[in-house]
């Protein structure tokens, strides 16, 4: 095949000007940001398992009432708001902005209520005396191993309480569009399945059953 004709080939392919991925620039963004981020939780929950099964005396201090029964609750929150999520890339969908930004607040009184109950959670520990190298149990890496990724977490949260409120006040006055939703959705699910990772191996492994 000529040279020539083998430029009109790839021209006609791809010149410049719309998405070689079939995919818009901000959703390809924040895949491949969900991507090295879904890395680092693997590594923190792999360091995490591995400090566990390592040490006999791994302490076991969340109660059924109310260590568990909170967690079951904000679990139950982040499913909830995982749903207002779905809803408003829905409505986003068909074009209703309101709607859209109704949806992304419930979104965010969701992400609201889940960091007040996570911090509430976090005060109890430190209460009982739990830090990062040191607690009542002698396992110092216990106040490491938890803080760490439930705080990482904990961040991710509230950052995308920030993120979602930009999204909403965007959508409402039509300077964002249903990408916009759509990207923040992936972020938000992206959190919510991290958190059905963590809710397990680090608190109902961790029941204690006195």
């Amino acid at each position: 095949m000529p040279e020539a004709k083998v430029e009109a080939v790839a021209a006609t392919v791809w010149g410049g000007g719309t998405f070689p991925f079939a995919v818009g620039h901000k959703k390809l963004g924040m895949w491949l940001f969900l991507l090295s981020d879904s890395l680092t939780f693997c590594a923190l929950l792999i360091g995490y398992s591995y400090v566990r099964v390592a040490n006999p005396n791994w302490p076991t201090p969340f109660h059924l009432w109310p260590s568990i029964a909170m967690a079951t609750l904000m679990t139950l929150i982040l499913l909830s708001s995982s749903l207002t999520m779905v809803m408003a890339v829905t409505a986003s969908q068909r074009g209703d902005r309101g709607g859209a930004a109704r949806y992304l607040l419930l979104t965010i009184l969701g992400g609201l209520a889940f960091i007040v109950l996570h911090a509430n959670e976090w005060l109890g520990l430190i209460g009982e005396g739990v830090r990062l190298w040191e607690n009542p149990w002698n396992v110092p890496l216990f106040g490491a191993t938890f803080f760490a990724l439930t705080g990482l977490h904990m961040l991710h949260v509230a950052s995308g309480v920030v993120y979602l409120g930009v999204v909403a006040a965007g959508v409402r006055r039509g300077r964002m569009g249903h990408e916009d939703v759509e990207v923040s959705g992936l972020y938000w699910h992206f959190v919510d399945l991290v958190w059905m990772f963590i809710f397990p191996m680090v608190y109902l492994l961790s029941v204690s059953m006195k």
